[in-house]
């Protein structure tokens, strides 16, 4: 099941990279935006333009912030081993679903089987975390029961 743990790793890191292209082409296009509006505007209308644009720059820079620092949390992911209890890079099926323990990276499918991957901060991930093979668990109404960890 390690090529399944790899398989998972590498989608994560591609939905952290397509963010990271996303905003630097969000600030490349901001900051083009202000150079064009320099050019051909004055006055008020031209202060408006550039702060416009510069607010476009900061909120693609927290963006890009941010994605960094879940490519900084998927480096410190173990992708190969066995574990016995639930941790960040585990693989854990129960009973309402599969989940990657990870990042926040939404629905992954590998061999046809959908996996949710989850950071380790959100309400599952707080719940599968340090759990066993045989742990029931609640959250939101459903009851969910951990069947294989990986």
């Amino acid at each position: 099941m390690g090529n399944l743990k790899e398989q998972l790793y590498k989608q994560c890191l591609d939905y952290v990279q397509k963010r990271m292209d996303a905003a630097e082409q969000g600030i490349k296009e901001a900051q083009q935006a202000s150079k064009d509006d320099t050019k051909s505007s004055a006055g008020d209308k031209y202060e408006t333009g550039r702060e416009m644009a510069q607010q476009e720059t900061d909120r693609n820079m927290a963006q890009l912030n941010e994605a960094n620092k879940l490519k900084v949390a998927l480096n410190s992911i173990n992708t190969t081993g066995r574990l016995a209890t639930a941790e960040s890079g585990s693989v854990v099926i129960t009973s309402n679903g599969n989940f990657y323990l990870a990042i926040s990276a939404g629905a992954l499918t590998v061999n046809g089987d959908t996996y949710f991957a989850v950071s380790s901060a959100s309400p599952i991930g707080l719940k599968l975390k340090g759990q066993k093979v045989g742990c029931v668990f609640s959250l939101n109404g459903k009851m969910y029961t951990i069947e294989k960890i990986e």
